[in-house]
């Protein structure tokens, strides 16, 4: 008998622990898989899995102490700011939003009780009740609509406010139901409320030194650019958190970091690199390690617009000259997934998998370098260690390219000013991009005719229209047959390379439990805090 899972997901591996929580019998749970395309002879292996990840129970009790790489004096608690890795955090912890992403990407209701719409326009939103803020205040329609509003104010400065303003309209319709009108159709609502700046504050918070949210954890310290201490809210409308204070802090160097863990002084030392990771796993049993691939990519750009992008050849030429198998092997030293050139990663549910990568071929690259008149020409590459493992990457495509006579001048640049001097303006040059929960906001951002970081000036009013059609159907497989499409036009047109999609690695305590994967990034989408617990 064939055991293979086919057709099975990480959505249906969620589905089937809800359903074991519900009290299913097994022969429910038989009947579930076997619809989902699981034989009856691999269905012990789905039951066991998902009995192994029911099995922990979490424990009450500890001081959890984490690290991040990333602080500054430019640290925020007003959600709308938010910016940095360490700023999500504080904000997951202190704060609640009305959906989150579980670890199979789909929308989950948190301070939102349902969220609804028959047209994509127009959405009505039912708020959980019994919910209150750290200072005892009643969750309501109130707090909804200002939160959201505020995006819109130019003076707040939100890091959100292109993505906030196809939200023309907010309306109380009473204490628990808050009305949102889109200025067109859009079906990833419910998503897009789950990213970290739409986090719900308090009607007319203009002081957000106090962080007073719905959330797991009330602030007792705040020092922007050194540390943040949340203790467990004793009033929390969830049952958790489990440990009984919560502090968080940056160490920006990577050994540093590992280091501190080792020696017991923290349980979760975020984003380590690949040489930290060997010596984490030299220590044995008494460290782990979580891995996350959710959308990060480091991407090589070609202005379209500006020589020698504007020859077709020399974008053909540079797609067949970058061995994507070898960047993830030896740049990003295994912890990837080889990338198809687009931005929608295989962690989002309209990832087309049936999207092959560009196969490694000097030849064909040099056909196309020759054709565009290109070879022997000193080509310039910008590369910066801001981009992360872009001068591992520009390496290995500059060797590459000097076996057919291609010279590609790698100009390594500090990442002090980066973004702001090469970063969307030099003719080649890299970029780094963090995981989005949509392939809407991915393409908006950076590939739609006026996206703010249309990195290779590509523009197409064929994919314009395209997105403003999939953005409005609730149709979901009409949806994903669109984005498909896309993802081919990006791979095929645009002039941007995503040789893979990198892993997020953060290294803990085997003390520390409860850690999954989340696509919203590494350290559980930010929100780890909430969820995690100390084992005795």
């Amino acid at each position: 008998m064939n055991d293979k899972i086919t057709n099975w997901t990480r959505s249906d591996d969620a589905m089937v622990e809800s359903a074991i929580r519900r009290g299913a019998t097994r022969r429910e749970l038989l009947h579930m898989m076997l619809a989902g395309g699981v034989a009856i002879s691999a269905g012990g292996l789905v039951l066991g899995r998902a009995g192994k990840a029911l099995a922990a129970t979490p424990v009450s009790g500890g001081s959890l102490k984490a690290a991040g790489w990333s602080s500054s004096t430019a640290d925020t608690l007003d959600p709308a700011k938010a910016s940095l890795s360490t700023d999500y955090v504080r904000c997951c912890s202190f704060y609640n939003r009305l959906t989150f992403l579980d670890k199979s990407g789909t929308p989950q209701m948190e301070l939102a009780e349902a969220i609804e719409s028959k047209d994509a326009k127009t959405w009505t939103v039912k708020l959980k009740n019994g919910v209150t803020f750290h200072d005892g205040k009643p969750l309501t329609a109130d707090d909804v609509v200002f939160s959201l509003k505020r995006h819109l104010d130019p003076s707040v400065g939100s890091k959100v406010a292109k993505i906030a303003a196809q939200m023309t309209g907010f309306k109380a319709a009473d204490k628990q139901t808050v009305e949102i009108t889109l200025a067109s159709p859009n079906a990833d609502l419910p998503t897009i409320l789950s990213m970290h700046h739409f986090m719900i504050v308090s009607d007319g918070t203009t002081d957000f030194t106090k962080a007073n949210g719905t959330g797991a954890f009330v602030k007792e310290v705040f020092e922007p650019g050194v540390r943040s201490v949340g203790i467990k809210n004793k009033n929390y409308w969830k049952s958790g958190p489990n440990v009984d204070s919560f502090e968080y802090f940056a160490i920006s160097d990577d050994n540093a970091r590992v280091n501190a863990l080792l020696a017991g002084d923290i349980h979760l030392a975020a984003t380590i690199n690949p040489r930290s990771m060997r010596l984490v796993e030299a220590q044995g049993d008494g460290f782990t390690l979580s891995k996350t691939t959710s959308g990060n990519y480091t991407n090589l750009n070609m202005r379209l617009d500006m020589e020698p992008g504007n020859k077709r050849d020399f974008i053909e030429g540079m797609k067949y000259l970058v061995n994507r198998e070898q960047i993830v092997k030896s740049a990003l030293r295994g912890l990837g997934e080889v990338g198809n050139d687009q931005p929608v990663s295989p962690a989002n549910f309209y990832h087309d998998a049936e999207l092959k990568a560009r196969a490694f071929d000097p030849e064909k690259a040099k056909f196309h370098f020759d054709k565009a008149g290109v070879l022997g020409q000193s080509i310039p590459v910008i590369a910066s260690d801001a981009a992360s493992s872009s001068i591992d990457m520009a390496m290995i495509i500059q060797a590459a390219g000097a076996e057919i006579g291609m010279k590609l001048d790698v100009q390594r640049v500090p990442s002090d000013g980066y973004w702001d001097n090469y970063w969307l303006k030099a003719p080649i040059h890299f970029g780094n991009i963090n995981p989005r929960p949509t392939p809407d906001i991915l393409f908006s951002l950076l590939y739609t005719s006026d996206a703010p970081w249309n990195e290779s000036h590509y523009k197409s009013e064929k994919f314009d229209k395209m997105l403003i059609e999939a953005r409005g159907s609730l149709d979901q497989d009409k949806r994903k047959t669109i984005y498909n499409e896309m993802q081919g036009m990006v791979a095929q047109e645009a002039g941007t390379i995503i040789p893979a999609y990198i892993s997020n690695v953060d290294a803990t305590t085997a003390k520390l439990k409860g850690l999954e994967a989340n696509p919203l990034g590494g350290q559980m989408g930010y929100a780890f805090a909430e969820y995690v617990w100390l084992e005795a």
